[in-house]
């Protein structure tokens, strides 16, 4: 056995089947920092100017942040054990389906899915993220992705929490391709063929691959596919010029100047759907009737992609002084947005600051065997306890379905 193999197992062992993880930081070097992350203030460039602001936080990840200059475990999840440090990667590619079970180790030998929080100070450039069948001609995997604004997480909405997505009906291709023509002219006018969305805390998107979309400045919760891929089609934000290569940095390398092919790269049934948001558009729905029994949990991330359940979400919410023990048929990955209290055998606190490279008590990984046995959650504070858990592809048989909430 491995040296990660044992530390992993015994980590398992003495957590019940639950993983200790640490924070993990991303910077992106396009973007200004939202500073709701509970970073300490001084910590925002922590990696230097160079690399840019930490702007996102990401959880369970076994994906690597594909970053200009970054180490090769940027975005990796660590496991933290015995003093002792493990990525989440490792101790998978070790023990396999007894982490994350037999269905997702058997399809895709690994955890394929991750989540983050993204808090920007405005909104990000008008982008795609490419399909499977794009992404493998660069020899990367395709990124569907959804979004959940957490309350906790937005007591202010920053400069623009609007997102533009989709194309106006009745916009033309050449539209789109006269406005890549124009990218080195200043803003090259994308925006004018999209509509905004106001986004409201507590609510969420589902987009598929090859959907424009300009996330606003809401912090997000974004489970998505464990990819790290795009295109960026807006040539200016906020008065500041996109680099092109961010435009065809995950595109075959003779099609960077072909204009016509990037923009049949999107999809156009559903950039200029009609009915977008009703086609893309999450409310949270509470499972069950249990609030007389002191907590709540509730599906905030559901629906397929082109007909695939590739990942899902659920919101928990403990009261004070009460317990809960909750089974779910998937493994997850779990982080506190609010409280204190334990689960399982570990504790949870939800820290109000944290310095870089600081360890905290908020986020955890549960297998999936821990997981359909049942995991005991307990509100030890005096506010309510609230989690954010997110599952693999297939996971959640039972996910409600797009639009269900108007049920």
């Amino acid at each position: 056995m491995s040296n990660v193999a044992k530390l992993a197992a015994d980590a398992l062992t003495e957590g019940g089947g639950i993983l200790r993880l640490s924070p993990t930081w991303v910077p992106r070097s396009f973007l200004q920092p939202g500073r709701r992350l509970k970073l300490h203030p001084n910590d925002y460039y922590a990696l230097g100017t160079h690399r840019g602001g930490i702007d996102e936080r990401w959880f369970g990840s076994t994906t690597v942040a594909t970053n200009e200059g970054a180490p090769d475990d940027e975005g990796l999840s660590y496991c933290v054990f015995g003093g002792e440090k493990f990525t989440l990667r490792d101790a998978i590619a070790e023990l396999g389906a007894e982490v994350i079970g037999d269905s997702i180790w058997g399809k895709y030998n690994r955890w394929p899915v991750y989540s983050k929080f993204f808090d920007n100070m405005g909104p990000i450039p008008h982008h795609m993220h490419q399909n499977a069948e794009q992404a493998a001609l660069v020899g990367q995997e395709g990124k569907p992705e959804s979004y959940y604004f957490p309350p906790q997480m937005n007591a202010i909405g920053n400069n623009f929490p609007y997102t533009f997505m989709g194309l106006d009906p009745g916009t033309t291709k050449q539209n789109v391709i006269d406005c890549l023509d124009r990218w080195n002219d200043g803003d090259n006018g994308i925006l004018d063929l999209s509509k905004a969305y106001r986004l409201k805390p507590g609510t969420g998107w589902l987009i598929p691959p090859c959907v424009l979309h300009a996330p606003g400045s809401l912090v997000t919760y974004e489970p998505q596919w464990g990819s790290d891929v795009f295109g960026m089609y807006q040539s200016m934000v906020e008065g500041r010029a996109v680099p092109r290569s961010l435009l065809t940095k995950d595109f075959p390398e003779d099609k960077h100047d072909d204009n016509a092919y990037l923009v049949d790269a999107l999809d156009w049934e559903a950039n200029v759907d009609p009915n977008f948001k009703a086609n893309n558009y999450l409310e949270p729905i509470a499972i069950g009737d249990t609030a007389a029994d002191g907590y709540v949990d509730r599906w905030i991330v559901y629906g397929k992609v082109k007909g695939e359940q590739l990942f899902t979400a659920k919101e928990l919410t403990v009261n004070p002084g009460c317990k809960v023990t909750i089974k779910d048929s998937g493994a997850y990955s779990w982080i506190t947005v609010q409280g204190e209290g334990t689960i399982g055998k570990l504790r949870l606190q939800t820290p109000a600051m944290i310095r870089f490279r600081e360890m905290t008590e908020d986020e955890v990984f549960v297998t999936e065997k821990t997981a359909q046995e049942g995991v005991t959650i307990e509100n030890t504070g005096s506010e309510p306890l609230v989690s954010l858990r997110y599952f693999g592809p297939d996971a959640c048989p039972s996910a409600p379905n797009i639009g269900d909430y108007r049920k």
